[in-house]
C-alpha cells in the first residue's frame, strides 16, 4: 500500500461504511475518465512480451479486474486506463435486482479481506446491454471485456437456465468472453447448479445461445467455487473439456472463516457471505493446479483469489493459470497498484 493511499484509507475509507466508500472511490475513477481512457489507449498499443495470448484474444496485461467492482458497465474505460489487461463486468442477471439488505460489505484489515453479500445487485442484462450499445461497445475494440452472467434470485431454479439464456442473447454481442457464474454464495441455490448433473445443460445452453448471437466463436468460461472438493473441482473440469469450453475461472469467494487473524467478534460482525482476499490464496492456489494438472494446456484457467503481490501473481502462474485477477487487493492497494503490478510482470517476463 502506498503511502499516501494508506493514510486515506487508514484515517478515512475505514471509518467509511465500505458500500459507501467503494461507490465514493468508484465515483472518483469515473470522474478520471478522460485521463485514464488516454493511458488504457497507450497501454493497449504497447503489446509488450509480456501480453497474453489466450482465447484467441490479445491481452495488454495478465492481470485483469475481476467481476463485482464494475456490475453495472459504467466504468470500463478508467478502469482499463488504471492499469488492468482486461475488466469483467457483473455479475449481470437477466432480470434488474436490487441485492440483499445493507449493510452487505464488510472488510477484515487484519485479513486484508472483504466479506460480501451483496447479492448480485445490478441493472439487469437489458439496461447493461443498451449502455454497451449506446457507448458504441463493439467485440475487439477497446479494452478486453469480459461479461459475467448470474442466475437472477427469484428465478426458480428450474428456469435458471432461460434466465442465462436471456443475459447471452442480449449481452454476448459486446463480450470479449463471457463467464458463467454459478459459484457466488449469496444467491440461494445457486451453487448447487456446479452439480454436473445440472451445469451440463446450463453450459449447452449458454453456448449454444451465444453461438446464435454472436458473429464469432465467442470464449465460454464457467466460475467456480473454491468450496467444490477436489472430486467437485475435477468433474468440472471433465464437463468444461466435453463441452468444448474455453476456460475456468479459479476460485470464487469462500464461505469458510477458518485461519482467520481477525477476532471472532470483528469476524461475527461482518457476518455472513464470501470472503475473499489472502484468507483465500492458498485454496485458489490448490484448485488452480488441481485444474491444471486435469486439464493440461486445453483449457485457459484465470487465476483468482488472494493475489496481492508480484510474488503472489508469479507463483499463480507458475502454477499454470494464464490469465489472473483481482478485486480485494485493489481494495486494501489503491489505484495504482495494477499498473504497478502487470508493470513488474513484464519485468520479470523479460528476464
Amino acid at each position: 500500500m502506498s503511502g499516501p493511499y494508506r493514510v486515506l484509507f487508514d484515517r478515512v475509507l475505514t471509518r467509511v461504511d465500505p458500500e459507501k466508500a467503494h461507490q465514493a472511490a468508484f465515483a472518483g475513477i469515473r470522474s478520471a475518465g478522460p485521463v485514464l481512457r488516454g493511458l488504457g489507449r497507450l497501454d493497449s498499443r504497447r503489446l509488450s512480451a509480456a501480453g497474453v495470448h489466450a482465447m484467441g484474444i490479445d491481452f495488454p496485461g495478465v492481470l485483469g479486474l475481476a467481476a463485482g467492482f464494475d456490475k453495472n458497465a459504467v466504468g470500463i474505460d478508467a478502469l482499463a486506463g488504471l492499469g488492468f489487461g482486461f475488466v469483467e463486468i457483473g455479475t449481470v442477471t437477466g432480470e434488474p435486482q436490487p441485492g440483499n439488505p445493507r449493510p452487505r460489505l464488510a472488510r477484515l484489515p487484519a485479513d486484508r479481506a472483504v466479506v460480501n453479500r451483496m447479492g448480485f445487485n445490478n441493472d439487469g442484462a437489458e439496461v447493461v446491454a443498451a449502455r454497451l450499445r449506446r457507448r458504441g461497445r463493439v467485440r475487439g475494440v477497446g479494452p478486453v471485456l469480459g461479461i459475467n452472467i448470474g442466475r437472477t434470485k427469484v428465478v426458480p431454479e428450474d428456469a435458471a437456465t432461460g434466465d442465462y439464456e436471456k443475459s447471452t442473447a442480449l449481452l454476448a454481442p459486446y463480450a470479449d468472453y463471457l463467464v458463467v457464474n454459478v459459484s457466488s454464495p449469496n444467491t440461494p441455490g445457486l451453487r448447487d447448479l456446479q452439480a454436473v448433473a445440472k451445469l451440463e445443460p446450463l453450459l449447452r445452453a449458454v453456448r449454444r445461445r451465444a453461438d446464435e448471437v454472436a458473429d464469432a466463436h465467442l470464449p465460454l468460461l464457467v466460475k467456480i467455487a473454491p468450496d467444490l472438493d477436489d472430486d467437485g473441482v475435477l468433474a468440472v473440469a471433465d464437463l468444461a473439456l466435453a463441452l468444448g469450453l474455453d476456460g475456468i475461472v479459479a476460485t470464487n469467494t469462500t464461505t469458510r472463516r477458518d485461519g482467520l487473524r481477525s477476532s471472532a467478534e470483528v469476524v461475527a460482525r461482518a457476518g455472513a457471505g464470501g470472503l475473499s482476499g489472502e484468507p483465500l490464496r492458498h485454496r485458489s492456489l490448490e484448485v488452480l493446479r488441481l485444474l491444471r494438472d486435469r486439464v493440461g494446456d486445453r483449457l485457459t484457467l484465470v487465476g483468482v483469489g488472494g493475489i496481492a503481490t508480484v510474488e503472489d501473481a508469479v507463483e499463480r502462474l507458475d502454477a499454470g493459470a494464464d490469465l489472473l485477477q483481482a478485486y480485494t487487493a485493489f481494495v486494501y492497494e489503491g489505484p495504482f497498484w495494477p499498473r504497478r503490478i502487470n508493470a513488474a510482470l513484464r519485468r520479470e517476463h523479460r528476464r
